[in-house]
Parts: C-alpha cells; structure tokens; sequence
C-alpha cells in the first residue's frame, strides 16, 4: 500500500485524550498508573491511541475519556468511522502502574483490567501487553508501523516529552 511522503504527524496525549491517525505519525504518552490503548489495523495500517485515567464511569455527566470504558470505545469507534474493522485491528495495553511507596493501590491494575475487558469483549486481539510494575513508562507508537517502543523510569516529570509544537489540539477531548 502506498502512503504519503511528507511530515509526519507527532502528537502528545496527555490524560483523556485519544487520537487515530491515518497518515503516518507517532504518538506519545506519559503514564502512570493510567492506561494507554494502542490500536492498529493491519489492512490499512492505521492507527491510534488513547489515555485514561480511571477504569470505568457509570455516570454519563462525566463519560469522558479520562475514564477507561469511555475511552476504550471511543477509540473503537474512531478507528470504525476511519475505516477500519474490528478484525483487522490488533490492540496493546500499556502502563497501570502502581507507586512504589503505595503498593495497596490497586488504580493501575483496575485500569488495566477494565481495557482488557473491552478489547475482549469487542473481539479485538490483544497483540502485547507492559502492564504493571511500579514504574512509569515513556511510550512513542508508530502508527505506520504498529510499532510501540516503551522506556521504563522511575520518576515522571512533568516536563517529560513536551515541545513547542505539540499538536495535541486534533486529538479529541471531552
């Protein structure tokens, strides 16, 4: 399949966030005991991610992205009215941390469990997983590709990866 030359697109997803590409890009994420959903399609090679912080909302006043059940379908259904099905579509699950110095912090894990429960549901397959643990993680997924690189650290800085000309206005937030 042809793609297009030209800039990339680079995008930084902070909390509640999610964002598909169609052309080629990469996009960011700095987590915690928050989840990012990584999906991509095979057939078209597109892809996109999310970034929640809380498993699931019942509430539909706060059914936003930040929580894990709003986010996960919505990204679902972005990557549909893109293009894609859901067979074609590989998912990867990362982050749900828990702080070292509070171990009886089960936030991560509920994250991580609420997105597995979608994807399963949904009938998408879980390609790979870096779950847990009590480190952070500095993820950059290639949407070209599929391709996730993940660099582990003990301590998130606020200034971790942002620049001047983050776009992260394309990616939808509510």
């Amino acid at each position: 399949m042809k793609r297009e030359l030209g800039v990339r697109q680079k995008y930084l997803l902070e909390p509640g966030y999610m964002c598909c590409l169609k052309r080629p890009g990469t996009l960011h994420a700095v987590v915690g005991s928050c989840v990012v959903v990584c999906l991509w399609d095979m057939r078209l090679r597109y892809g996109g991610m999310n970034h929640f912080l809380f498993p699931a909302t019942r509430d539909p006043a706060q059914a936003t992205p930040r929580y894990g059940n709003v986010a996960t379908l919505g990204l679902i259904r972005m990557m549909e009215e893109a293009g894609c099905r859901r067979q074609d579509l590989v998912a990867q699950i990362l982050g749900g941390a828990s702080p070292r110095n509070r171990p009886e912090n089960t936030l991560g894990q509920r994250n991580v469990s609420a997105a597995r429960k979608i994807l399963q549901r949904k009938g998408i397959h879980i390609g790979s997983e870096d779950v847990g643990g009590f480190m952070g993680r500095k993820i950059a997924f290639d949407t070209a590709t599929g391709h996730v690189m993940v660099l582990k650290v003990f301590q998130i800085r606020e200034t971790d990866w942002i620049e001047e000309d983050n776009h992260r206005d394309s990616a939808r937030r509510a």
